[in-house]
């Protein structure tokens, strides 16, 4: 039987998870995400663990909205193109299995600047800033993850309204997560 976990960076996106479904909450950031999920996933039996990150995205280019299954991760506040020419791999890509082909930027910085937003649009769909930590923690240990990402602004000025935002972006994913947890 499938077990469930859960993740998300802050309470309210996770206020309208079905009941009885496990949830950890990891703070924001990559780091605090990378840690929370790791200390969670160590102190459980993964054997039959699925991990489900749900939250908000900012959307890179415009007419996007709804929720997304990304492919794709990538670690955009990295300096991956240094780390190679040392001869190190920055592993600033990691695939999701399942996904619906859309590439989530994942970082540390809040993007709200159009410059900022133009330049991580050249490679992905979507940011967030917990994602890859997430994955990459259940890489580490063998879990398989699902993220599962609803547009709550368009990663501009309107990000400074996201706090507004995440509520309905919140009931959207607890549909999608009642959905998805009856289908499998």
């Amino acid at each position: 039987m499938t077990n469930y976990l859960v993740v998300s960076a802050i309470p309210g996106e996770a206020r309208y998870v079905p009941e009885g479904l496990p949830v950890l909450i990891t703070g924001v950031g990559k780091t605090q995400a990378a840690v929370a999920v790791a200390r969670a996933l160590a102190a459980r039996d993964v054997s039959e663990l699925v991990v489900l990150n749900v939250g908000t995205t900012g959307a890179l280019r415009d007419g996007l909205s709804g929720i997304y299954l990304p492919s794709v991760v990538i670690n955009h506040d990295l300096n991956a193109e240094a780390i190679r020419a040392i001869g190190l791999d920055p592993q600033e890509e990691l695939p999701i299995d399942g996904g619906d082909g859309t590439v989530l930027a994942s970082g540390d910085v809040f993007v709200a600047d159009p410059v900022v937003r133009d330049r991580l649009a050249e490679r992905a769909q979507l940011v967030d800033m917990e994602a890859y930590g997430v994955v990459y923690a259940c890489r580490e240990f063998g879990v398989p993850v699902k993220v599962v990402k609803h547009v709550s602004d368009s990663a501009d000025d309107s990000a400074y309204d996201w706090p507004a935002m995440v509520d309905a972006s919140a009931k959207v994913l607890g549909e999608w997560l009642t959905q998805y947890v009856r289908q499998v």
